[in-house]
């Protein structure tokens, strides 16, 4: 039998949108279904409002589905076009994966409990972690985590109740005070620390009130140009980076000036994002300043923004120490007169006699490599001009400034597709080792970095590895040469002219150069965590496995500091671990170097996690108190978000068996995840990750999600604590001081007592409402008698009621 196909290959466009509308109305006048496609909704979004704004007239179908190419058909009279190759793109394939763990870190997952770990328990205090043991209540085992306090005091925790606790970090070597129970300590330390929070956290709103009252330039909404703009980005954008790109717009275009820091692990995209804002700016007629640390970042800088709005007319120029004098004065005044729309420099830019015409946005790379003069000057740009920061530093060195309301915060945690993890290792100084790593890079096409930080010897050591690869280009770079030399070289290695470039750190920051993908950092126990991580996340910029080599002397003639920060970096080398070394940084060099001195003692003394809480606590009454009506909006949408915490204590079998999942380190971090979980498709998730990880869900396992799933229908009701023991269930609800019972809630409550008043009693204990009901003999029977109070049909209630 033979088979006649019609069916041709997509067009190409060559992203020439008026090409596209005339084939477009070509098919539809020769009765073709004209059928676009995107895999993600914002590209699909973007891709149907530039055709709608070019041709009101034209028809098409747009459908959310990744396909690898688009065809005509002309037999089922379709034209399917893919909205990656009419963007230029390329298509990666995404294989299944059965179970994969979350690209989000939480701080929990973080820190896996070990016993003899200090830990806090924010109602009791700091504790000694004692393990997972198994006890019975009424002939029904259960799981709980014993924490030992002074005089070997004991608290069972309960599994519903792991969000209370936390590993108690700070500089490492402290050993914190041990609680003690029955006395009043721990919560007068906690409030000293808050009353202390509070005044420097009143100081840091009081600014960002400041600003949110001045009045800025409001941007307009995304046009043609600038969907245009987003579509032709050659990646997909990973979740995290466009709601970061939708959180700047949103600023942009509010009446107040902008302050975002964008914060993500290196290569996770954050350049992409200043390239739309600083084009949404241009846009409006405005003028955008781009400061960087570095004179190599300038270059970068110029060459990504040249690179991506080339075709779109925009004049962009930069300046740095090794810009040649003549040059810098031409740039200065061609930016005075508004005939640059970019200008990118470092912090000199700051210095100089620049004058915008009407600058509209800064854009600042790595703040924190910046001096205090330099930030000085930004201070008063912030003030009227939009702010957007980016930084590669990880999160807890700016999570305070989040948390305390002083400047608005996006995180990107998520990678892009199909980048692979940097393969890290520590070495002895070996120069066949050094021979073999670069043999290897360059026989397979690539590029090599070896870092070396001292410029009086680097001669040296480039004649050293020149000698052990002979055959291959190598290149010198470093911060004290002329500055057309350096920039010379940069552009040589680069261009792909050198395959090995020497250099000192000064590739650190936002050097972006995909085809080198193998790093060796000499003397590395030299450097600091942060560097290092910087510098490693130089390679590994493409899909090619990319191998980052520190070199140091034997383990046992460095000092515990330096021994610690390189097994941090060999152990820490997954897609956005960032976060998680300095989470390490954290416990080496202590909190204060990161959060600063005056807080330093705050966090030695109950952990900086309880820190974190205590600051949120201390900023949400602050925003409540003080600032409320500035934070209006807000406190109306976090009272809606907000829930009572619940506390369930049950006898009935609610555990995960060690026959089920073996592992006791495996069974708390299940049970860590289960607490923290809010939402029923979260829950439904869960439920699916252990049975494809483990098999079919134990009775125990199953009664254990649906107690969760109580729990979240009692917060809705202001239930502050339930028992269900002894085959009766007792709801006690949220004082007047910790939210107020509604007058509907309370019709509701008076309502199911009245249809049920053989089985329940509705009384007042010490101020709290308690509802107790009995007979009570399962998880499913109460949240049947919860759900009718909420809903309540007499039906129902009768039902939920009958053991």
């Amino acid at each position: 039998v033979i088979f006649n196909y019609s069916a041709s290959p997509q067009p190409t466009f060559n992203q020439q949108f008026e090409l596209l509308m005339d084939n477009l109305n070509q098919n539809q006048a020769q009765g073709l279904t004209n059928i676009i496609t995107a895999e993600l909704p914002d590209q699909l979004e973007r891709l149907t409002g530039i055709l709608s704004e070019l041709d009101t007239t034209v028809q098409f179908q747009p459908i959310q589905i990744g396909l690898h190419q688009g065809f005509i058909d002309q037999q089922v009279a379709i034209a399917c076009y893919t909205d990656h190759q009419l963007s230029g793109r390329y298509y990666k394939y995404k294989p299944p994966q059965k179970y994969a763990k979350t690209k989000a870190i939480t701080l929990q997952e973080l820190h896996v409990l070990h016993p003899g770990d200090y830990v806090v328990h924010i109602d009791h205090g700091i504790a000694r972690f004692a393990g997972l043991s198994k006890i019975k209540f009424n002939d029904k085992e259960q799981e709980v985590l014993r924490l030992v306090y002074q005089d070997n005091d004991l608290v069972y925790v309960s599994v519903h109740a792991l969000h209370k606790i936390s590993k108690y970090t700070s500089k490492e070597g402290i050993i914190p005070a041990i609680s003690k129970l029955g006395t009043s300590a721990w919560q007068q330390k906690k409030q000293k620390v808050k009353q202390k929070v509070q005044d420097i956290a009143q100081k840091l709103i009081q600014l960002y009130s400041h600003r949110r009252h001045t009045k800025g330039f409001s941007f307009s909404r995304d046009g043609v140009l600038q969907a245009e703009l987003e579509s032709s980005f050659i990646y997909e954008d990973t979740p995290d980076q466009a709601n970061a790109t939708a959180e700047v717009k949103r600023d942009m275009e509010a009446t107040y000036p902008m302050d975002r820091l964008v914060c993500g692990d290196v290569g996770f995209g954050k350049t992409e994002i200043a390239i739309r804002a600083a084009f949404k700016a241009i846009n409006d007629g405005k003028q955008v300043a781009v400061l960087v640390p570095t004179t190599i970042l300038a270059l970068q800088h110029y060459k990504s923004f040249k690179s991506r709005l080339d075709n779109f007319l925009v004049h962009i120029a930069y300046i740095s120490r090794i810009t040649h004098p003549q040059k810098v004065k031409k740039v200065l005044q061609a930016t005075t007169q508004g005939q640059v729309d970019i200008l990118i420099g470092t912090h000199k830019m700051l210095n100089q006699f620049v004058n915008f015409k009407n600058l509209g946005l800064i854009i600042i790379d790595e703040e924190q490599k910046f001096g205090v003069s330099a930030k000085e000057k930004l201070k008063e740009f912030k003030l009227s001009v939009d702010v957007l920061t980016l930084t590669a530093t990880p999160i807890p060195r700016t999570l305070h400034f989040s948390l305390m309301g002083a400047r608005d915060l996006s995180v990107i945690n998520t990678p892009p597709p199909n980048r692979q993890a940097v393969s890290t290792s520590i070495h002895l100084f070996d120069k066949s080792l050094i021979q073999q790593a670069i043999q290897y890079e360059v026989q397979r096409g690539g590029q090599v970095f070896f870092v070396h930080n001292r410029v009086a010897n680097i001669e040296e050591v480039a004649y050293m590895i020149h000698q052990l690869v002979p055959e291959y280009r190598l290149g010198i770079a470093h911060g004290q040469m002329p500055g057309l030399q350096l920039e010379q070289k940069m552009l040589r290695f680069i261009a792909g002219e050198y395959d090995i470039l020497v250099s000192t750190n000064i590739i650190e920051s936002g050097l972006d150069i995909p085809n080198a993908n193998t790093i060796i950092i000499n003397d590395s126990h030299l450097f600091g965590l942060s560097d290092l991580h910087q510098m490693r996340g130089r390679v590994g910029r493409s899909n090619k496995k990319a191998f980052c080599y520190l070199i140091a002397p034997p383990t046992n003639s460095l000092s515990t500091e330096a021994r610690k920060k390189l097994r941090t970096l060999e152990e820490f080398h997954e897609l956005g671990d960032g976060f998680k070394v300095a989470m390490r940084d954290l416990d080496i060099r202590g909190a204060g170097d990161l959060l600063g001195v005056e807080q330093s003692g705050f966090i030695a003394d109950v952990g900086f996690e309880a820190y974190c809480k205590i600051l949120d606590e201390a900023v949400k009454e602050l925003k409540a108190d003080k600032f409320k009506e500035l934070f209006a909006e807000e406190l109306v949408k976090q009272a809606e978000a907000d829930s009572i915490d619940c506390i369930l204590e049950t006898d009935l079998a609610l555990s995960i068996p060690n026959t089920y999942v073996s592992s006791d380190t495996e069974r708390l971090r299940l049970y860590t995840k289960l607490d923290n979980l809010q939402k029923q498709d979260a829950l439904a998730a869960f439920q699916d990750e252990l049975l494809d990880r483990f098999g079919p869900l134990p009775l125990p396992v199953q009664a254990l999600i649906k107690a969760v799933k109580l729990r979240r229908i009692a917060q809705q009701l202001n239930i502050q604590k339930l028992t269900l023991k002894k085959g009766a269930m007792q709801c006690y609800f949220a004082t007047t001081q910790q939210r107020a019972t509604s007058s509907d809630l309370l019709t509701k409550l008076l309502t199911y007592v009245q249809q049920n008043p053989e089985h329940c009693q509705l009384k007042e204990i010490k101020q709290v409402l308690v509802l107790i009901i009995k007979p009570v003999k399962s998880i499913d029977q109460a949240q049947g008698i919860l759900q009718s109070i909420m809903s309540p049909e007499p039906s129902l209630t009768q039902a939920a009621i009958t053991p």
